[in-house]
């Protein structure tokens, strides 16, 4: 059996009329130098209740700035909590993503990928110890947050976790949670930046355009380590989180009025 491909994101609807302040940037550098509170305002303003498919984001360099410190801020959420799977359900609930906003785990059948030297030498086992692999879509109503592959040491699980695992599509991080385990994140990786490096220090940026912008399918990857209390590991894993991370209605200050 073959895996089924990223389900596409929502259908994007256009925006309602509304009044809106929008922010204008004729200079994009002075955009870019906003003050902290202003900034601060537009990432926090409250969302409108989610319609069916969110409006795009405008290819703009505040929208642009904007992406950046809402994948930064994920990013940096997911380096300081030991599941995945609860800082997604946070960030369900905290853009209102789906009701009621949690996260289900989409088991991908028939994927193998056998445990090599590297994930072995992560899990500290040798080449004899069984190692399993398990690939999931991390979804959050109809949109997949992230695509993770999974490889753990049963031996190191009880006999009623591997089942749950073997039989059911709840995620790893709930079957797991009764273990305390810790999360060590060997590589976080940008995959998509909003804003070329260096833009804080005069790179050239990118031209707004009337298109919506336009996001990758993955914009962030994450390589981690999941060990006992006392260090043993027994999962390694690798997760891509999606565009779908930012598949809310752009903060109200970003969109321009209707005309």
């Amino acid at each position: 059996m073959t895996s089924t491909p990223l389900p596409a994101p929502s259908p994007i609807a256009s925006p309602a009329p509304s009044h809106r302040v929008a922010v204008t940037c004729r200079k994009p550098r002075a955009c870019l130098a906003m003050p902290a509170a202003l900034l601060l305002a537009v990432l926090t303003a409250p969302a409108p209740v989610r319609a069916e498919g969110a409006p795009p984001w405008p290819d703009s360099t505040a929208a642009r700035l904007a992406a950046l410190a809402l994948i930064e801020t994920l990013n940096a959420d997911l380096l300081a909590n030991a599941s995945a799977t609860l800082t997604l359900d946070r960030w369900c609930g905290a853009h209102r993503l789906a009701e009621p906003p949690t996260i289900v785990a989409d088991r991908v059948t028939g994927a193998d990928k056998p445990a090599d030297g590297e994930i072995r030498a992560r899990l500290k086992v040798g080449p004899e110890e069984p190692v399993r692999y398990r690939r999931v879509r991390l979804r959050c109503g109809a949109h997949v947050l992230s695509e993770a592959d999974n490889w753990y040491v049963p031996a190191r699980l009880t006999a009623e976790m591997n089942q749950q695992l073997e039989t059911t599509d709840t995620s790893f991080g709930r079957v797991v949670r009764p273990l305390d385990f810790r999360r060590t994140t060997l590589k976080a990786t940008l995959l998509w930046r909003p804003l070329p490096e260096g833009w804080e220090t005069g790179a050239p940026l990118p031209i707004a355009g009337a298109d919506p912008l336009a996001i990758p399918d993955f914009v962030l990857e994450h390589r981690a380590v999941l060990t006992l209390p006392d260090g043993t590991p027994f999962s390694a894993l690798t997760e891509s989180y999606t565009r779908a991370v930012l598949a809310f209605p752009p903060p109200p200050a970003l969109v321009p009025p209707a005309p």
